[in-house]
């Protein structure tokens, strides 16, 4: 099942990526490079801060197969059918929640702490969208007001509560990923985000 979970990540972020190739009108070529980049991207640094070698996508390439799929796919459909306005983030949203527990889970496979797994976990789901976003020429969604990373926490802290503390749990992955989502899809909706610093300027 995480399997699964861990290819359909890369398939719906390798989506985000391709949207975002193309609102900057990008070739194939670079439709294509971006959405792997997305897709692997928070794995391979997760992975490389593990020392966990070799890094996934290249131990099963299967992960480069289904992202350079899914991107060739959009880029096709993209010329019939356009995308929905927030299908890019929508596409996020369920990206940064997979991911997140997708980086969890192997972090504490490895025998990390607990607090390692989840900063691992945040990684994994952030840091393929911060590498889209500033190859695209685009703040990070990270870095902007609405809640993103905090999002990404919450889902990390409960995955590795319930699969350190309460292992009877026959499914943890599914309760972490609904709060990811939940969170993420209504910070989208209602802009909800946290406190800025204060500020004299006006």
């Amino acid at each position: 099942m995480i399997y699964i979970l861990d290819l359909f990540g890369v398939a719906v972020f390798a989506i985000t990526g391709s949207l975002a190739a193309g609102e900057k009108h990008m070739d194939l070529f670079g439709v294509v490079v971006l959405a792997l980049a997305t897709a692997l991207g928070g794995g391979t640094l997760r992975d490389l801060i593990l020392g966990a070698y070799p890094v996934f996508w290249i131990s099963d390439p299967t992960y480069i197969f289904v992202g350079t799929a899914v991107a060739i796919l959009i880029f096709v459909l993209a010329r019939f059918v356009r995308p929905p306005a927030k299908a890019l983030k929508f596409a996020d949203a369920f990206g940064l929640a997979i991911f997140t527990v997708i980086g969890t889970k192997k972090a504490i496979s490895l025998g990390v702490p607990g607090s390692i797994s989840v900063i691992m976990g945040v990684l994994t789901g952030v840091a393929g969208g911060i590498i889209r976003d500033m190859l695209s020429g685009e703040i990070p969604l990270v870095l902007k007001a609405e809640i993103y990373a905090t999002a990404s926490l919450c889902g990390a802290i409960i995955f590795a509560a319930l699969t350190n503390y309460v292992p009877s749990m026959p499914f943890p992955a599914p309760a972490a990923i609904t709060v990811v989502l939940a969170l993420r899809l209504a910070a989208i909706h209602w802009k909800l985000s946290l406190p800025v610093f204060p500020s004299d300027k006006k």
